[in-house]
């Protein structure tokens, strides 16, 4: 008993560890509002520098920009899920000592793990595809 609660726990950790810096870009992103202004200002060193100035093709609209980070949350959320699972499937494996129903429930759990990392680089693949349809179609 003692054996299976340190190996959750142990679990749990490593899991931690790992999605704490897969969701740093993220709040990073998010602290600074005005990094498209920033990154258009470029190695000039102008801060005063207008958004106009900077070329790029025309802007996306609103509607569509929340949609594409929503989508882009969502797909981060799953996909660091979706490795955590790979990896717990893998302590399962490691922790199964040979017994037949173990060894199949961490094979059939890491396999879901992949199949959930094909599905959210899929609907990435689909959601940027369909974006850029819809922006060139109306721009």
């Amino acid at each position: 008993m003692i054996q299976k609660i340190k190996s959750h726990l142990l679990t749990l950790s490593v899991a931690l560890t790992l999605a704490v810096p897969a969701l740093a870009p993220a709040v990073a992103h998010a602290a600074d509002p005005n990094i498209k202004d920033n990154l258009c200002s470029g190695a000039n060193l102008d801060l005063t520098q207008s958004n106009k100035d900077c070329t790029k093709k025309a802007s996306v609209s609103d509607f569509q920009n929340t949609l594409a980070t929503i989508i882009n949350v969502i797909s981060i959320i799953v996909g660091v899920v979706a490795v955590i699972m790979i990896i717990y499937g893998g302590f399962k494996y490691i922790t199964s000592g040979g017994k037949q129903e173990s060894v199949t429930s961490a094979k059939n759990t890491i396999l879901y793990g992949l199949i959930g990392l094909i599905i959210v680089a899929l609907a990435q693949l689909i959601v940027k595809f369909v974006l850029n349809q819809a922006t060139t179609a109306t721009g």
